[in-house]
């Protein structure tokens, strides 16, 4: 009796003989890039999700309040998702995108002053005593109001350097300034930043 090997058959949806097509979340950032300038949308939000997280911690952290940064946030991806085709591809995809967000966070602080305090640091665990806590939150609330209280150019090379980790090159690409300009900033910006706290020390 002769047995015949059973055919598995194709995924449904599947085209016969064709290699599966990964969705947009497995494919590298170049070539999301390149479909997302050919208007994939669907490359684009992938590409999106991948950063979205670490935008928004810059966003609320130069803008000082959440909501504002939110809003900051979907307006620079609908920015971005515009001008994709304008993007180089030897240029880094994040650096772009925080120059992007950066602009929009700085034309929302510029239509609206005073800027309201924000608590700069995230949710970290707090101490059981009591007394420890309150001083902790207190020094939180006193940094972040030292951080808005600086020039917008120092604020935002300042938590591009110590919150999100860039280069100072980075950051120069980013804010459009030598990055002999941004070394002074930053240092500015923490001889500010020291003074202010240095009651807390």
């Amino acid at each position: 009796m002769v047995t015949q090997d059973r055919v598995q058959p194709e995924p449904v949806g599947s085209v016969p003989g064709r290699h599966r097509v990964p969705p947009a979340d497995e494919l590298d950032e170049t070539t999301l890039v390149v479909r997302a300038q050919e208007g994939d949308p669907n490359a684009f939000e992938a590409l999106a999700r991948r950063h979205q997280a670490a935008l928004y911690r810059v966003a609320v952290r130069v803008m000082g309040d959440p909501v504002e940064a939110e809003d900051a946030l979907q307006e620079a991806l609908i920015d971005a998702w515009r001008r994709i085709e304008r993007f180089r591809p030897d240029s880094s995809f994040a650096t772009w995108m925080y120059r992007i967000v950066t602009d929009r966070c700085l034309s929302r602080l510029r239509r609206r002053r005073p800027v309201p305090v924000g608590d700069i640091g995230d949710r970290r665990p707090r101490p059981a005593d009591p007394g420890r806590s309150a001083e902790l939150d207190a020094g939180l609330t006193a940094l972040g109001r030292a951080v808005q209280a600086l020039p917008d150019e120092l604020r935002v090379s300042w938590v591009l350097r110590e919150l999100a980790g860039l280069s100072y090159l980075d950051i120069a690409q980013i804010t459009q300034a030598s990055e002999g300009a941004v070394r002074g900033r930053i240092h500015r910006a923490r001889v500010r930043l020291a003074e202010v706290m240095a009651s807390w020390r």
